[in-house]
């Protein structure tokens, strides 16, 4: 079961995703709630995989709530719903590591096929990178610019001791067991540190981790 959170503003909007989603064999609505300063302890609480996440908020700005969540939660995915779809937006999603980007209106089919795709580990909000050229450009010129500033040391938080440790064995080719058996940690625990790792060298797979671990010097690949 994919244990799923609502977090929109509009309970009739709650309401609705709900009745639909709960028509699904394999999906389980763990909760909801407002948009507010509260939603990060309920999810934290509840630990869901997927959050829906409402972003047209007038106060706390959603975005900035999707960073606090992955932060908190780094394993958690989250799909963001907007009404008003930007591509400027789509830069800021990014960068508050979504996994999905949505437009609202949507069919609710559309939301449904998103969470399964989020569910096996994978980030939707590439394919508008690849169907959209042109948004593409305007959001890596966006996030070159964001190299030369001093946002960026925030963008790739530091790996903590534990997630370099685990990095370097992912660079020497161990599997999630393999880590696991060594550090006499259970597998599930391992594959949310790497959750994390991903998340902080903003990658989506385990190779590309290991590449640009190498690149900034953060790990070796030779064995000790």
């Amino acid at each position: 079961m994919v244990k799923v959170f609502l977090a929109d503003r509009q309970s009739v909007f709650r309401q609705g995703m709900r009745s639909y989603l709960s028509q699904v064999a394999d999906i389980e609505i763990c909760g909801e709630g407002d948009v507010d300063e509260g939603l990060i302890t309920t999810i934290e609480n509840l630990l869901p995989d997927i959050v829906l996440l409402d972003i047209d908020v007038p106060s706390l700005s959603g975005l900035e709530i999707c960073s606090n969540i992955k932060r908190v939660i780094p394993s958690v995915s989250i799909i963001i719903l907007t009404p008003y779809p930007e591509d400027d937006q789509i830069f800021q999603a990014i960068k508050a590591h979504a996994s999905a980007y949505l437009n609202k209106t949507v069919p609710v089919e559309e939301i449904i096929n998103t969470i399964e795709q989020c569910a096996s580990g994978k980030h939707p909000i590439n394919e508008i990178l690849a169907s959209r050229p042109k948004v593409a450009e305007h959001i890596l010129e966006q996030f070159r610019l964001l190299s030369n500033e001093k946002e960026a040391a925030n963008f790739i938080s530091p790996l903590t001791p534990r997630e370099t440790e685990i990095l370097n064995y992912m660079a020497q080719g161990y599997l999630n067991k393999q880590i696991s058996t060594a550090l006499d940690v259970s597998e599930q625990t391992i594959k949310n540190h790497i959750t994390s790792i991903l998340r902080k060298l903003n990658v989506n797979a385990r190779t590309q981790a290991v590449i640009v671990a190498i690149k900034k010097g953060l790990v070796s690949i030779s064995k000790e």
